[in-house]
């Protein structure tokens, strides 16, 4: 309910493909439809519906992570990043469009996400919506995803320590599940120790996504992922599974779940929607 809710509230925010540019809407229509698990915009209801927020508001801040993510895949698949030609079972927006055209779209989807969040009402009060503003922009800066990308990309043959990938996963990862998660509180009456508790357990969620993210890869096929399969081993990038092995990743992805459930329990709202998000993440297979 929540994915297709989303997928109609993105479809009426992209500009439509026939207005001018019409390669660009077009380019930013087909890297955003039509697929993905829209695990942000899952975690951000989610956390509203906790704090009782009302459903319409949460849509913008929903889109608005969303958008900000899949201006990352974007950017990401780009030959001077990852070199992908393959997203959610289809050909990458630079290999369907070109090269040009797909960093005008990360441009573009990055800079929607926060008109977005700028002009629909999406908190109790305008303070809050320009805290929403600020954590969504840290999140997606240099402090945040862009930051973790670029470590990413200076640790490609490089020996990390554990401690060492979990800063560059909490940071690439981790600081856009969290901020889906704390912008949709902050769409409700969330507060202070109902915020920190949050932010806790989207600490804990954000590692166990990429955790079994790096067990998919390994395990996974190319038609399952709808991406290229074991391309971060063929990239001799450093994953949990290249580091500590198959079954100590799944050890640890088991301990990540109970740490995130345990972070639910102690908040004083009804989180059972992201309890149940937080199993998914361990269980999915894609």
């Amino acid at each position: 309910m929540i994915q297709r809710r989303t997928e109609t509230a993105l479809e009426r925010y992209l500009p439509v493909p026939v207005t001018a540019p019409v390669r660009l809407h077009a380019a930013m229509r087909y890297s955003v439809l039509g697929g993905g698990k829209r695990m942000r915009p899952l975690l951000c209801h989610a956390a509203g519906e906790a704090v009782d927020a009302d459903p319409q508001q949460v849509d913008s801040a929903a889109c608005a992570v969303e958008l900000i993510h899949a201006y990352s895949l974007v950017h990401d698949d780009l030959p001077c990043m990852d070199n992908d030609v393959l997203r959610r079972g289809r050909p990458t927006c630079h290999v369907e469009y070109d090269e040009a055209t797909a960093l005008l779209v990360g441009d573009a989807l990055q800079t929607l996400a926060f008109q977005l969040l700028a002009e629909h009402p999406a908190a109790p009060a305008p303070g809050r919506q320009l805290t929403m503003l600020t954590l969504l922009a840290q999140a997606a800066g240099s402090r945040g995803m862009a930051g973790g990308q670029a470590i990413d990309l200076a640790a490609v043959g490089m020996a990390l320590s554990i401690e060492e990938l979990e800063f560059m996963h909490i940071h690439k990862t981790g600081a856009l599940i969290r901020a889906a998660v704390l912008l949709g509180a902050h769409t409700g009456a969330a507060d202070e120790a109902t915020l920190q508790g949050l932010g806790h357990f989207a600490n804990r969620a954000g590692l166990l996504f990429q955790v079994v993210d790096d067990i998919l890869d390994a395990e996974g096929s190319t038609v399952t992922l709808g991406k290229t399969a074991g391309k971060d081993a063929a990239q001799d990038k450093p994953t949990y599974v290249s580091m500590i092995g198959l079954e100590r990743a799944k050890e640890m992805a088991a301990r990540l779940r109970e740490e995130a459930h345990a972070a639910l329990a102690s908040i004083q709202v009804d989180t059972g929607r992201l309890a149940a998000l937080t199993d998914y993440i361990t269980e999915r297979n894609f």
